[in-house]
């Protein structure tokens, strides 16, 4: 799985793998060429040392996240606090076949993004996001039918801002982006916790297209999208694609019960 990790990261980022320690030369980081930070940490570590009541070694992939989501992100099988990083925004992923390759990649992508030395406001800052929503804890379909000219709010965890679209995808059994939205406003104070999400701060959306048909899981992989565990930013390519017109859709209809 390292062989795997460090081929994604040539392909897609340029990335080469780095031998820093004399003591563990198996171990490898991988960091942006710009700015230098590390976004991936690959080393052998003793399943003991992670806690684990296991014998022997496995590689572990140590990568950053977003300190909303690390909570959540632990809670799968496969992924535990960071090892010798800060467990708030750090956790490891374990590369004994536990996760899927797409998990790995996909989490590894958002530590990438997160380590980008990326500022609000400059120019490069993402305009396109995709964000997720699990119809087994929540209705989006009738929450957007019920709202007023489809506007409604939604939980934000990352620096989004007035303009910027937000393509929301439906996990299974649909499996795929159902919505094109406008974010309105941002950083909305909003307090909110349940047993399925705790909320700090919301962004107020407005409906802008619904796909007749969703716009599919191997569709977005097409374009280095392999799956939607949380916010994330949209590949150039795939938003241009739906800008154009080419992904199926049809306007929003609106009912109030």
């Amino acid at each position: 799985m390292r062989r795997k990790i460090f081929q994604y990261a040539l392909e897609k980022y340029g990335t080469q793998p780095e031998y820093l320690w004399e003591r563990t030369p198996d171990a490898a980081v991988l960091r942006h060429s710009d700015n230098r930070k590390w976004y991936g940490v690959v080393m052998t570590v003793a399943y003991k040392k992670l806690g684990l009541a296991k014998e022997g070694s496995v590689d572990i992939l140590d990568v950053k996240t977003d300190s909303l989501l690390a909570g959540s992100l632990r809670l799968k099988k496969g992924i535990l606090p960071g090892y010798h990083m800060n467990k708030g925004s750090w956790i490891t992923l374990l590369l004994d076949g536990t996760l899927g390759e797409d998990d790995i990649f996909s989490i590894l992508d958002m530590s990438y993004e997160l380590t980008s030395g990326r500022k609000v406001g400059s120019s490069d800052k993402c305009s396109n996001w995709i964000i997720p929503a699990n119809p087994k804890y929540y209705d989006i379909d009738r929450h957007i039918s019920e709202c007023d000219d489809g506007v409604f709010l939604w939980k934000q965890s990352r620096s989004m801002s007035a303009g910027n679209n937000v393509y929301i995808y439906v996990t299974a059994p649909v499996s795929g982006i159902r919505y094109k939205c406008r974010v309105l406003e941002a950083d909305i104070p909003y307090r909110m916790s349940d047993d399925n999400i705790r909320m700090t701060k919301a962004i107020r959306l407005k409906l802008l297209k619904c796909y007749d048909e969703p716009i599919s899981l191997a569709h977005l992989r097409e374009h280095g999208v392999f799956s939607v565990r949380g916010p994330r930013s949209m590949p150039d390519s795939l938003a241009r694609e739906l800008d154009d017109g080419s992904g199926s859709g049809g306007e929003p209809e609106f009912s109030k019960k």
